[in-house]
């Protein structure tokens, strides 16, 4: 039987909590690590300052999240590729294997022009040898207001359109664009790196509900990917906002982590005695 692939918190499922909750919350329900999402919070962008947490805590970084929303334009500097590059550097010096990185912004002309480019190019050099780190770019959706539904990304939503050597498959962002979220996977097939395990209901929102609290296939995704050996991180990606106590956000976050855990466990192997 494979060992089950290791469950980590984004620490954007403690918001707005700050980074160092991510880490403390892990470390109380017993995650595997985090994955970093590098925003607005200083010590996101501080490397040794994360550092100094995941020794603290005792939880590893598993996976850096380069600082691609709209809210993060400004982080580690304007330039996109710069943020790759910054990205790819702190994931090698926490010892994280993975970058998850969000296609360009249509109104990023240039970045766009050069992301597939730069995206292969980073990973080249950096999936070799010690501190091997994969650039994961993520499936995403549209967004719609009203009547109006608009493709913000470019050249769209589905990475797997353009072809990239890995990828990071979120199940609320499948939700969010109506996406069947097992004919994704397939089509990521052996790239697929790296799962953003979270709901939603179908909803044109990103919601990032709770695994099984919404319609998405998220225990036959988790089967799959135990009965494959698949070798990558499954990631809890939650929304907490709403919750108005440590206590709550926690329930959640427990909960996701046992939904997981129990549909991350191979099938062990009949022909085995």
């Amino acid at each position: 039987m494979s060992p089950s692939p290791p469950v980590a918190l984004s620490t954007a499922s403690v918001y707005p909590e700050p980074v160092a909750a991510g880490f403390e919350v892990a470390a109380e329900l017993g995650y595997d690590g985090v994955e970093l999402m590098v925003w607005s919070d200083p010590v996101s962008q501080d490397v040794a300052a994360v550092d100094r947490l995941a020794r603290r805590y005792g939880v590893p970084v598993l996976a850096v999240h380069a600082p691609c929303l709209a809210v993060t334009q400004r982080v580690w500097g304007a330039d996109p590729i710069v943020r790759i590059r910054r990205s790819v550097d702190a994931a090698r010096k926490l010892g994280a294997g993975t970058v998850v990185l969000h296609p360009p912004f249509r109104w990023q002309r240039r970045y766009a022009a050069a992301f597939a480019d730069e995206v292969a190019r980073a990973g080249e050099a950096g999936t070799s040898g010690e501190g091997a780190v994969a650039l994961a770019v993520e499936n995403m959706f549209p967004v719609q207001r009203g009547p109006v539904r608009a493709v913000p990304y470019s050249p769209g939503y589905d990475p797997t359109e353009v072809g990239h050597a890995h990828y990071t498959l979120d199940l609320s962002h499948t939700a969010a664009a109506g996406s069947d979220a097992l004919a994704m996977l397939d089509r990521m097939g052996e790239g697929l790196r790296h799962l953003h395990l979270a709901d939603g209901s179908g909803s044109p929102r990103d919601e990032h509900l709770v695994p099984g609290r919404g319609a998405q296939p998220c225990a036959e995704v988790c089967e799959r990917l135990a009965a494959s050996g698949f070798s990558g991180v499954v990631v809890l990606e939650i929304s907490t906002r709403r919750c108005r106590t440590r206590y709550e956000r926690t329930s959640l976050l427990a909960e996701s982590l046992l939904f997981a855990r129990l549909h991350l466990q191979a099938a062990p192997d009949p022909a085995l005695p």
